[in-house]
């Protein structure tokens, strides 16, 4: 026994020691600032994902709380790409599920920032709703009422009781000058009382004569109107969240979301063309001309194109224009080209326009100002490969490096579009 207790006595420091190191090296690791991540993920995420529900891309807070290799994670998000392209197993398996459709990579996120972003994301998860964990100890919505009539009773007795103080102390006061006119000998009659002009205005005259008071108030106000300038005038134009009512109720969440019918399937501009267009009534009728024939939204339809669903025939002269009203308005100063960002950058109609297939009515998700531009063109990288028009400018910058000639038509000035858009 004795020779145990030498040991343990010479070893217990050595023990110890260990733990601490094991204690701070614990505390040490690398743990994610879920508040920080929250801000992160919704300048970044909120457009292809959600925490419980699946949006364009998957669920997060399943998907990542099932994946405990963050160093991968890390890789994925920050360049996803780099991954499919080394033929990574588990990137490719994401690729493929999600019909090979490219995530963003976001090269301007660092490590902490990822880290951030997935303990917001496990910590929601804990959370929300969807999580099957939280499904049953969801307590039952109370509805929502009123205040109560004891609420509202109480209010009413404070009310008269503070006006029934207030009635007390006016005549408190009265008594009180009454009494020191008295006692310094001064008769002063009632009549002789209410004769004094009363000065209502001594207060703010006094105050006016502080210069101190008089600086800080012009200071206060100086600063208040112009925060009021500067966000009245920074905010001047940008309709974010602007949703105006159609003649037409066209719900996206229907045809979007739960038919999956391709944006691009009405809006067929915005592959080939500037302009995503508004899609003419005949693409409905594609579907429509049998399909829902007996809701009024749909009769619309037929009255503005003058078709009689009986006899299934159209007649021109009681046609007429739908009067759409546009959510979507750059300035006239903007050059904006939906084919240069859908087909040749590929990016998806959410990145701009926000989950369409979530929405009964559009709305401008984006504020869509030159701000909002410029930080997407900072993080979306160039993918030159297999692109037509990068491959000419590659082949010009070579030509340069050689010290050729460069003309204009290398450079595409020949093409119509040029002039002509």
């Amino acid at each position: 026994m004795r020779r145990l207790s030498l040991l343990f006595k010479q070893r217990s420091r050595s023990v110890l020691l260990a733990a601490v190191f094991v204690l701070f090296g614990t505390a040490a690791h690398a743990q994610g600032d879920a508040a920080k991540g929250e801000g992160i993920f919704k300048a970044n995420c909120t457009t292809c994902h959600k925490i419980g529900t699946r949006v364009v891309g998957p669920a997060l807070g399943p998907t990542i709380t099932s994946e405990t290799d963050d160093k991968w994670l890390t890789k994925w998000i920050e360049n996803n790409q780099a991954l499919i392209a080394a033929k990574d197993p588990k990137a490719l398996a994401i690729y493929n599920q999600y019909n090979q459709a490219g995530m963003t990579v976001f090269g301007s996120l660092t490590d902490g920032d990822v880290a951030n972003v997935l303990a917001y994301v496990r910590a929601s998860w804990k959370t929300d709703p969807a999580n099957p964990v939280n499904a049953s100890k969801l307590p039952a919505v109370a509805p929502e009422t009123g205040p109560g009539s004891l609420t509202i009773y109480a209010l009413i007795a404070v009310i008269i009781i503070a006006f029934i103080i207030i009635l007390v102390l006016n005549r408190v006061i009265g008594t009180l000058e009454k009494v020191l006119v008295k006692s310094e000998g001064i008769l002063v009659t009632e009549a002789e009382v209410e004769a004094v002009p009363v000065d209502r205005f001594a207060l703010i005259k006094k105050l006016a004569k502080n210069k101190k008071f008089v600086f800080f108030t012009l200071l206060v106000g100086t600063l208040a109107l112009g925060s009021w300038t500067w966000v009245t005038m920074w905010h001047t134009n940008v309709h974010q969240g602007y949703q105006p009512e159609q003649p037409i109720h066209f719900p996206h969440d229907l045809h979007a979301g739960a038919m999956k019918i391709d944006c691009q399937y009405c809006h067929f501009g915005a592959y080939k063309s500037k302009n995503a267009s508004i899609p003419p009534l005949n693409v409905c009728m594609n579907c429509h001309k049998t399909v829902k024939t007996e809701s009024p939204e749909i009769h619309k339809i037929y009255d503005a194109l003058g078709y009689d669903p009986t006899t299934q025939k159209y007649d021109s002269t009681k046609s007429h224009p739908i009067q759409w009203v546009r959510i979507h308005n750059l300035p006239d100063f903007v050059y904006f080209n939906h084919s240069q960002h859908v087909k040749v950058a590929g990016l998806k109609c959410q990145t701009c326009h926000g989950p369409v297939q979530e929405m009964k009515e559009v709305y401008q998700y984006s504020p869509l100002t030159m701000k909002w531009c410029i930080q997407c063109h900072k993080r979306t990288d160039v993918n030159m490969k297999g692109n037509a028009y990068y491959e000419k400018m590659e082949a010009v910058h070579d030509l340069i490096k050689a010290g050729k000639p460069v003309t204009e038509a290398a450079m595409g000035g020949i093409e119509c579009g040029k002039c002509h858009y």
